[in-house]
């Protein structure tokens, strides 16, 4: 699966590509902190134009909205590229695995479900990633930008259980996402939603298999494709039951989510120690910096995908090299 990374003909895609993302994602999240302190300009510029009548110019107004326009435009078009970088990097990996697969598919193709997972297997790992990688490195610059950036917002300012202390609102947004996460992985241990996904692969692959045999083949009955479908239907039902129960807590969580920011700030909001322009900075950054930690509560149903996936593929290679050890003996 990692050849991507260890051969030559790769490495330009491999290493200077991976470079390159990196690089946007960072200056796409310095764009972000600009915008933040663009929202706490802007709203505090309304606070002032809605306490007194032309306390402010049109100029200034429409000024400031020209400059959010152009901070869009950059991280618009930024996010354009790296977007497309990122597709074609993941092909590439794609390929590289593919292409492996090619040169020893005589022996590979012996294997239950071998065409699944050359096809279908490898086309999943590489759009589950070019989701999943982004945002874990992006989630993993935000909390490097925004922890200081929400630390400073927060002096002086008394936050809900903690009083006035400085590390109050990170502290908040660490128990709060940190809690959350730890919850959502407990409920799909207990749920085993891994092994119910890797089964769930498992027989629509046997399912599929007939099927394709059954083209060229008419001594396949009905009733062999009949209840082997009766698999897949169980194996289906039981997925959607326990995910039921899994999206209880998690859109639970996620509909508390919404308020913790007003909670947590809910003293200073009270006391009126701040600005409209300064609340908003430190919700947005609180969101951020809360986002970011919650980098696995949220991506958890596609996580759980893609170690199916991931175990597909390394069970297949490892048969494939079993094969291999056999010959050589």
């Amino acid at each position: 699966m990692f050849k991507f990374f260890t051969e030559k003909k790769w490495f330009l895609w491999a290493y200077l590509g991976s470079a390159i993302i990196l690089s946007s994602l960072w200056i796409t999240v310095q764009i972000d902190v600009m915008i933040n302190e663009w929202f706490g300009e802007f709203y505090d510029m309304i606070q002032k134009a809605l306490g007194a009548p032309n306390a402010i110019t049109m100029d200034e107004y429409t000024g400031g909205l020209w400059s959010f326009a152009k901070l869009a435009a950059i991280a618009i078009a930024l996010g354009l590229a790296t977007s497309f970088l990122t597709a074609h990097f993941l092909f590439r990996w794609r390929a590289s695995m593919v292409e492996f697969y090619h040169s020893v598919y005589e022996k590979a193709r012996t294997i239950e479900g071998a065409s699944q997972r050359v096809q279908e297997d490898t086309v999943r790992f590489s759009r589950i990633m070019e989701s999943l990688g982004t945002a874990l490195i992006e989630s993993i610059m935000v909390l490097i930008e925004y922890f200081p950036l929400l630390m400073g917002l927060a002096v002086g300012i008394p936050i809900m259980w903690f009083g006035d202390w400085e590390y109050g609102l990170v502290t908040g947004a660490l128990i709060w996402a940190v809690g959350g996460t730890i919850l959502m992985i407990a409920a799909s241990w207990f749920l085993g939603l891994v092994g119910i996904e890797y089964d769930l692969q498992k027989r629509e692959a046997s399912y599929r298999k007939i099927l394709v045999i059954a083209e060229d083949d008419g001594t396949v009955r009905p009733k062999d494709i009949d209840e082997l479908f009766e698999g897949v239907r169980k194996i289906n039902y039981k997925n959607y039951l326990y995910y039921l129960y899994f999206n209880i807590v998690r859109l639970a969580y996620l509909q508390a989510n919404v308020l913790v920011a007003y909670v947590i700030l809910a003293p200073a909001i009270v006391a009126g120690v701040m600005t409209l322009g300064v609340m908003q900075q430190i919700i947005r950054a609180f969101g951020r910096v809360e986002g970011s930690l919650q980098y696995l509560f949220k991506a958890w149903p596609t996580i759980i995908e893609l170690a199916s996936v991931y175990k597909r593929l390394m069970e297949f290679e490892a048969q494939i090299e079993a094969m291999d050890k056999l010959e050589t003996v």
